[in-house]
């Protein structure tokens, strides 16, 4: 099992390029992870990577090593996938990442009822509205929510989920209601915006008449934390584009109003995305299957009493 085991921090060290990130990916140290590879190079008599201060580059060795190691490991997986899936013995741990919202309204509250049916999987659960790697960080799957672009992952649709711009009422009456995309950016208005690192602009993608187009905004707060976004809108400090599940209590209750009615945000969907390969472990299998069911049922009560906005598009 030691010989698997730096097998795996290998292929971990090939494919994020740091012995400290597979370190935290395997969830050792880098200390650990370093002794793994020299015990690895020692076995098999060549060098795998060259270590510099700053860098850690394959070798023509570690790059042939690599291919046939990682067939190794999923040799492996589905061995003991097929066992699993043959006495119905689910165990192991999955690896899963969620925005921040999705996660804390939709995952997070039911893993407990997964654990309770499936006791001997362990769930790792990281919630983040930054983008993820699902391939390089090592997870199993990652909720996705936005307009996807093309990907080499399996996907699976949970929802269309519409989005809203909105407001408190008094910042509506401070500043008003632009209506239109093209007086949001006259006015000028306080965008409230999420943003990423290296992003370097921000623009919505607004329904105006003839079709989709994008708006550049701006405002004075910005966040990689939606919830925070949601914060500042309620306190009145600005207008804010959510997916109208994030923010349908608060417009039942009247603590936000929609604005900019006339050009409504395009939507985005709610998917579930992993690698192929994975899909065939049946506890990944298993997970999904069990949170997707209660994604699209937290979804449908969220959305209970809300009108959705008027998404057909608008003539030119």
């Amino acid at each position: 099992m030691a010989y698997v085991n730096n097998i795996k921090m290998f292929v971990r060290v090939f494919e994020l390029g740091s012995m400290s990130a597979a370190a935290r990916d395997q969830r050792t140290s880098p200390a650990v992870a370093s002794a793994r590879i020299a015990e690895l190079e020692k076995h098999l008599g060549v060098r795998l990577f060259n270590r510099t201060t700053r860098r850690l580059q394959p070798t023509e060795n570690g790059r042939l090593f690599y291919e046939g190691a990682r067939k190794v490991l999923e040799a492996i997986d589905d061995a003991e996938a097929a066992v699993m899936a043959s006495t119905q013995n689910l165990r192991g741990t999955v690896f899963v990442a969620a925005p921040l919202g999705v996660g804390r309204r939709f995952i997070a509250p039911h893993v407990p009822e997964f654990k309770d049916a499936y006791p001997q999987i362990d769930v790792r659960l990281r919630l983040s509205d930054r983008k993820i790697d699902v391939i390089g960080e090592g997870l199993d799957m990652a909720f996705h929510l936005g307009l996807l672009e093309d990907s080499t992952l399996k996907m699976r649709l949970i929802a269309e989920c519409p989005r809203i711009l909105c407001a408190s009422p008094a910042y509506i009456a401070a500043r008003g209601d632009p209506e239109t995309g093209e007086r949001l950016i006259a006015e000028k208005h306080d965008c409230l915006n999420l943003r990423f690192p290296g992003a370097t602009e921000f623009q919505w993608t607004l329904l105006a008449p003839g079709g989709p187009k994008r708006f550049e905004v701006a405002g004075p707060f910005e966040t990689d934390d939606g919830d925070v976004l949601t914060g500042w809108a309620l306190d009145g400090r600005g207008i804010v584009m959510k997916p109208i599940f994030e923010v349908a209590e608060y417009l039942r209750d009247g603590r936000l109003v929609p604005v900019v009615r006339d050009t409504p945000p395009v939507p985005v969907q709610l998917t579930c995305l992993t690698q192929h390969r994975r899909l065939r472990d049946p506890k990944i299998r298993a997970f999904t299957d069990f949170i997707i069911v209660k994604c699209r049922e937290e979804l449908s009560k969220a959305m209970q009493g809300i009108t959705l906005p008027d998404l057909s598009v608008k003539p030119a």
